[in-house]
């Protein structure tokens, strides 16, 4: 019997790593297990999103994340004859101050994890690799799960239970959840391979010549390829460094194109399907476990991530002394994002195989909010904000004179208060409370707060720690956001920045 632990998560993908930082920093006791014996070595999952990019910096981890890889570059698009097009595959936008990052992240998916393992060894906590879930049993307690580990079969206690386990969830399964959806008729390889004949700076796209389309894209931040292309739905497919050439010769019609070597590979069949429901009792769902998509516009990691980003803060709070019904909010705000992602990712797909490499600002995620949820107050009829939407970001500058932005004070494992003028409210564990005006601690330097949220003089605006609007209030309101926050404002027994 191991010690028990508030929280087991079951996969240490990006989904189970979010989580895993997002309790570690909060203080809760939880074991993160991975069935593999090693860390995952393939690129299956390489765009971040512009807000995903918001989430790693608030985990602390976008420097390290951009660093690791770059943009992404444009799509060279060649045709039978030889000639060949370019096209953005995104088009080029400046950041603004209210969204800091316009364009998407290209790291390929095993330097995304290793930069989210960094962190969270930072934080005291490793993922123990070969140990699996082989059974559990939900009782009143919470769940008595059954490990497989390399010193044999060990049994841990636990409130709660994360499967971050992947499509063929084991978790899933166990609970019997349906995993409605379909198969999309599409069988596809994908390999990060080192090649030679083709430049690094344009993702490259070959029509097929009759062999159906290819494309070659360059990693960022390694010297490694991409090779995507689809195959024929049964047989074995030779995936070795002489096949993949070939392949090549025969999609490109180019000889002048070696693979020397294969990294990683994997064939995959194309699936949209998303559970019946993300949770059952003290168990949940996140990432592929959760939904499958097809891999058009780099959805699956990004919303993957953003489920454990939602999911951690509401667990920490209730093992905190916030009510259970907190945790009811999970699945209702993020089963229905999952939703629209897959009907996204199927719209791209059918568009890709029609040449269409355009992805508009939906992919971006920045507009995905929760204006349905419990926790967003209605909003005010003057209101230019909507509880449930993304905070915007904003430069401003401290009382001492140096510059600094909303996003620094939403940062760490807070609540925060923005408050037009002299703040009423009385401090709380938990809730930071910021003055905004001249003379106060934070002035409205370039007059960009004024412009994004538009509060009235003494109005304030509650921030989630997931950085998310709850509540719009005027100078009169303040007892609203009150009775609204205090339930859910709990943190973990020794929060860590």
């Amino acid at each position: 019997m191991r010690e028990p632990v508030d929280v087991l998560i079951c996969g240490a993908g990006a989904a189970g790593l979010t989580l895993a930082i997002e309790l570690a920093r909060r203080g809760v006791r939880f074991a993160l297990i991975e069935k593999l014996a090693s860390p995952f070595l393939g690129s299956r999952g390489k765009g971040i999103q512009p807000r995903t990019q918001e989430v790693f910096e608030d985990l602390g981890i976008l420097d390290r994340a951009m660093a690791a890889g770059g943009i992404y570059p444009m799509v060279r698009k060649y045709s039978a004859d030889g000639s060949h097009e370019d096209q953005e595959v995104t088009r080029a936008a400046e950041p603004t101050p209210a969204e800091p990052y316009p364009l998407p992240l290209m790291v390929p998916q095993f330097k995304t994890e290793a930069v989210m393992r960094e962190r969270l060894v930072e934080l005291g906590h490793a993922p123990e690799f070969g140990v699996e879930l082989i059974g559990m049993v939900v009782d009143a307690d919470g769940i008595e799960a059954m490990l497989a580990t390399p010193e044999g079969k060990q049994t841990l206690r636990a409130r709660y239970l994360v499967g971050a386990d992947g499509g063929r969830s084991l978790v899933r399964r166990t609970l019997g959840i349906g995993f409605p959806g379909k198969t999309l008729g599409v069988r596809a390889i994908v390999a990060d391979v080192v090649l030679e004949g083709l430049s690094r700076d344009r993702w490259h796209q070959f029509d097929g010549n009759g062999a159906g389309p290819l494309a070659i894209c360059p990693l960022a931040g390694t010297d490694l390829f991409q090779i995507q292309a689809p195959v024929p739905l049964e047989g074995d497919i030779d995936l070795s460094a002489a096949a993949l050439t070939e392949r090549v010769a025969l999609h490109a019609a180019r000889t002048d194109v070696t693979v020397h070597s294969v990294a990683w590979s994997s064939t995959y069949n194309m699936n949209a399907r998303l559970a019946d429901r993300y949770r059952e009792g003290p168990v949940f769902l996140v990432g592929d476990a959760a939904h499958v998509h097809p891999p058009t516009g780099g959805q699956g990691l990004n919303t993957s991530v953003q489920d454990a980003y939602n999911l951690g803060w509401k667990l920490a709070a209730v093992l905190a002394g916030a009510p259970e019904a907190l945790l009811e909010t999970y699945e209702a705000e993020r089963r229905p994002v999952a939703a629209d992602v897959l009907g996204l990712s199927t719209r791209l797909l059918a568009g890709f195989k029609t040449g269409d490499n355009r992805r508009t600002r939906e992919v971006q995620q920045l507009d995905i909010g929760y204006p349905a949820s419990p926790l967003s107050l209605p909003s005010p009829a003057d209101s230019r904000l909507v509880p449930g939407h993304r905070a915007p970001d904003a430069i401003v500058r401290g009382a001492g004179g140096s510059p600094t932005r909303l996003f620094n004070l939403f940062k760490g494992t807070h609540w925060t208060l923005l408050v037009n003028g002299r703040s009423t409210f009385a401090p709380s564990a938990g809730l930071h409370i910021h003055s905004i005006g001249p003379g106060m601690e934070i002035e409205d330097c370039l007059d960009q707060f004024a412009r994004f949220y538009g509060l009235a003089e003494g109005a304030a605006v509650l921030v989630r720690p997931d950085g998310y609007l709850a509540g719009i209030s005027a100078g009169d309101g303040a007892a609203v956001l009150r009775a609204h926050l205090d339930p859910y404002c709990k943190l973990g027994g020794n929060p860590r920045l």
